[in-house]
């Protein structure tokens, strides 16, 4: 039976077994740094050991290779780990080939000097929004999150406007089995949560109104593709005291525009909201 500090391997046995202990190694050492969220930035290896069910010395052993690469640094006060600058250089190529991303960042642009907030753009992979690109707000006071931050809360704009597009079962798997987080989740709010996603489609955008955070208001429109799929959100994220009702109607329709201009670019067709939108 293998144990956690048995999956480090420099070969492959006769057996083949050197195969399944290698992915092993791969796949902890994926785990390690999945780990590391924009909530937890900061690490100790025995916090990322109970997060990851690995022995501590295997952990140590993964963030000193890491180490090395520049994957992960050590904070200079604490001695907890972080993810390092040397991911940039990984995850560089593919971010500069997601054509959403280079088609949207001067939309971006143009939406936070319209609206003096945040915009970003996000993507959906399995059952998370991530954040792909950003262009802060001026203000000092703002709502900011590190490209590559995560979101499965189904309360999130952001999370709203891709599961308004998935069938309505696929949202009921996400939610029931927790792969999509909502407090309370009972039947009754089940169903709610299906129409609030259909008056999203309606109005063309998806409102999250301090839920998710009682300091936080966001506002996200949903980017299509030439095949009428959608492939990205638009999101404003702005602090709430800055947001009336008022503002959130502007917002909002602002975030569907510069969504609409994304589309456009990809080649695809406008949302077309008020005319029952998609």
């Amino acid at each position: 039976m293998t144990t956690p500090d048995s999956n480090d391997t420099n070969g492959t046995d006769t057996n083949g077994k050197g195969d399944t202990k290698g992915a092993s190694v791969i796949v902890n050492a994926i785990a390690v740094l999945r780990s590391f969220t924009a909530d937890d930035p900061l690490l100790g290896v025995t916090e990322i050991a109970n997060r990851v069910g690995l022995h501590k010395s295997t952990v140590s052993r993964i963030l000193a290779t890491f180490e090395q690469e520049n994957l992960v640094e050590r904070d200079a006060d604490t001695r907890r780990f972080r993810l390092g600058l040397g991911l940039i250089a990984v995850a560089g190529p593919l971010l500069a080939e997601l054509e959403e991303r280079r088609v949207a960042y001067p939309v971006l642009r143009e939406l936070t000097e319209l609206t003096g907030e945040t915009s970003a753009l996000m993507m959906w992979e399995g059952n998370e929004s991530i954040c792909v690109e950003q262009i802060a707000s001026r203000h000092q006071i703002k709502h900011t999150a590190p490209l590559g931050a995560r979101y499965s809360d189904a309360l999130s704009s952001s999370v709203q406007v891709f599961l308004a597009k998935q069938p309505e079962e696929r949202v009921r798997s996400l939610l029931r089995s927790g792969a999509i987080t909502y407090p309370g989740l009972d039947e009754a709010s089940l169903e709610d949560y299906l129409l609030r996603l259909k008056d999203d489609s309606s109005r063309g955008w998806a409102i999250n109104y301090g839920e998710s955070s009682m300091d936080e208001v966001g506002v996200a429109a949903p980017v299509y593709d030439h095949r009428g799929d959608v492939v990205a959100a638009v999101l404003i994220p702005a602090p709430r005291f800055r947001v009336s009702k008022q503002r959130l109607q502007i917002l909002g329709e602002s975030c569907m525009a510069a969504a609409d201009k994304v589309t456009a670019r990809l080649g695809g067709k406008a949302s077309g909201a008020g005319r029952g939108g998609r």
